[in-house]
């Protein structure tokens, strides 16, 4: 049975069913009426070239299936329904995002025109659950000066705890120093980014669509993972080098390539076969132990965490559902049954997320 507590502090499943700390879930979507009415438009007048998008939210938005209609009701459900969801498995806080691509599929003044109507929604449901929900700001990547802005807005007028960019806009990847705006903001408020999946850029979805893999199945993670690491190797951690990132489903498989990425790296530079890769203050797994901090999102299996944890860190690994996308209540104590201490289940679901994000 769940808890019927929902405002005012923790969700409270029955007894001795779960440790004595807080379960902080770091990424979690939702999503605004205006925003997907917005989506259907562009669906029906064909005004966007983007075959992830058309894959994604064609589907999503049309498909009678459970899954479909689960996901479109709960994306836009902020209120009891949700905090049921959450008691139902022992949540007690989730850190939401702007489902994706968020604001990042429209033209410039439309997507800033959402990005602070968004914002201003979400601010409005903290308000209401003050101790269960988490604002981070959606930007609009089209005009890097206006997000970083926002972000500024969303910090200090709002109370959100960071940035939520849905990897790449209209095929444009943040590795590009025109972005960097967004970087210098983020680094002065001290606030992390976290660089959530989207649906690969038409120059990388033609073979993965063609064989249905192009969604979270292994996608999502092609995209986001290249993403992540070009952002290391243009040598944005050396130009910020307090900037926070955060990134999910277990760091896109970038922990587990840290040898090779490091020996590559070094070859390839070394090598001088492109003009433009220069070498970097510290090897790609430095940043990603000093910069990164990685989410279990979508991936509640013990060994790999624990994997990620002995060779970034415990302190870099933090607790995530991925709601509504992967509603599995089950798979909330995957680590409270692995062999981690006590102290080390608290990092995990608790402790960590209280510093990456300052709650």
């Amino acid at each position: 049975m769940a808890s019927s507590e929902t405002n005012s502090g923790r969700a409270t499943p029955p007894a001795g069913s779960r440790p004595d700390h807080l379960r902080i879930a770091t990424e979690e979507a939702w999503a605004t009426r205006d925003m997907l009415n917005l989506y259907r438009q562009m669906l029906a007048q064909g005004t966007i070239d983007d075959p992830g998008f058309k894959s994604l939210w064609g589907f999503y938005l049309s498909s009678p299936s459970p899954r479909a209609t689960f996901i479109i009701d709960r994306l836009q459900e902020m209120g009891a329904p949700r905090i049921q969801d959450m008691d139902a498995s022992g949540i007690d806080k989730q850190i939401l995002m702007l489902t994706s691509p968020g604001v990042q599929v429209f033209d410039a003044p439309t997507a800033v025109a959402v990005a602070k109507s968004s914002n201003d929604e979400l601010a409005d449901a903290v308000r209401k659950y003050p101790t269960r929900y988490v604002g981070m700001a959606a930007v609009a990547p089209q005009n890097p000066q206006e997000a970083a802005k926002e972000l500024e807005r969303g910090v200090h007028q709002l109370g959100f705890k960071g940035a939520i960019l849905n990897s790449h806009t209209l095929g444009e990847y943040l590795d590009d120093p025109k972005f960097w705006d967004i970087f210098a903001a983020a680094e002065a408020l001290d606030v992390p980014i976290y660089l959530h999946p989207n649906s690969p850029s038409k120059g990388l979805i033609e073979p993965l669509l063609a064989r249905g893999l192009d969604g979270a199945i292994y996608g999502f993670g092609v995209d986001t993972g290249m993403h992540l690491l070009a952002i290391i190797t243009s040598g944005a951690f050396d130009r910020f080098p307090k900037l926070k990132i955060v990134v999910g489903h277990l760091g896109e498989a970038l922990p587990f390539w840290l040898f090779r990425l490091d020996y590559m790296h070094r070859a390839t530079v070394s090598s001088k076969r492109y003009d433009f890769m220069k070498p970097l203050k510290k090897k790609v797994s430095d940043y990603m132990r000093e910069n990164v901090f990685i989410t279990n999102s979508g991936m509640a299996w013990a060994p790999a965490i624990m994997f990620c944890q002995q060779v970034l860190g415990m302190d870099r690994v933090l607790y995530a559902m991925d709601y509504p996308y992967q509603y599995a209540p089950e798979e909330v104590q995957e680590m409270e049954n692995s062999p981690l201490s006590v102290a080390d289940q608290k990092k995990f679901y608790q402790t960590n997320a209280e510093q990456v994000f300052k709650l």
